[in-house]
């Protein structure tokens, strides 16, 4: 589905993404691990088309993004939740909800069918539609961003530290939601970016490490003992 052709980008000429390769199949849960300044955000929007890509190539299903316009980009079914959530706070949860496809031009029954198709995968946001965004609190805010994605985002979802300072109530239900959706959606291809991989738990199907822009070789997660107890397996490719 999403293809990194060997991507390197810079900002302001400072080299911050470096030969990038990977493929993310649809149907998975796929994070990328890295310290604050790795690299993890600059590769979500290069996705999005907000940073240019010096060299290389990424393929969205066989189709070069740097082809379609960045505003052009959800219209593909790509859903986009960065980290610092950009609710509209003068509109209600639902009005943010409904916004995207509304400007994709979707017809109000396709936005209605999206609409409660989030509402069965995040059901907390149901007591949240009628309330403005700006009464949100940072938590809700990032739930209330997380549904928005999902309204859009019918191939591939983008989702920048979502876990980052979220209490443990709601990152629970937050990766409740993204088990849901996995389940519901089983066609989709979730991209999760965070700082501490402890965050993300059992979430992703595959973690990969970035660091100083550069993807790390991936290792094969140790083997089960049938003496080992559960709890103590791990879930990452890396220690």
């Amino acid at each position: 589905m999403l293809h990194f052709d060997t991507i390197s980008a810079d900002i302001v000429k400072v080299p911050v993404l470096r030969n990038i390769q990977a493929e993310l199949p649809p149907g998975s849960i796929i994070a990328v691990v890295g310290c604050n300044g790795a690299g993890k955000t600059t590769l979500l929007r290069a996705i999005m088309g907000f940073v240019k890509l010096r060299s290389g190539r990424i393929l969205f299903d066989g189709t070069d993004l740097a082809s379609v316009p960045a505003h052009n980009r959800t219209r593909l079914g790509i859903g986009y939740a960065p980290q610092e959530r950009v609710m509209f706070p003068s509109l209600t949860v639902e009005e943010n909800l409904r916004l995207p496809c509304q400007v994709s031009g979707f017809k109000k029954a396709a936005v209605d069918e999206r609409l409660s198709m989030t509402l069965e995968v995040v059901p907390q946001l149901k007591d949240m539609l009628a309330r403005s965004c700006a009464a949100l609190s940072g938590g809700q805010g990032k739930i209330a961003a997380l549904g928005r994605a999902l309204m859009i985002g019918t191939r591939l979802v983008l989702l920048d530290e979502p876990f980052q300072g979220l209490a443990p109530a709601l990152a629970n239900q937050y990766s409740e939601a993204l088990k849901r959706l996995q389940q519901t959606q089983p066609q989709l291809c979730i991209l999760v970016t965070e700082s501490n991989a402890s965050l993300l738990k059992d979430v992703p199907d595959r973690t990969l490490h970035i660091e100083r822009g550069a993807l790390l070789p991936e290792q094969p997660k140790a083997p089960s003992r049938p003496d080992q107890p559960f709890s103590s397996l791990s879930l990452e490719a890396y220690s």
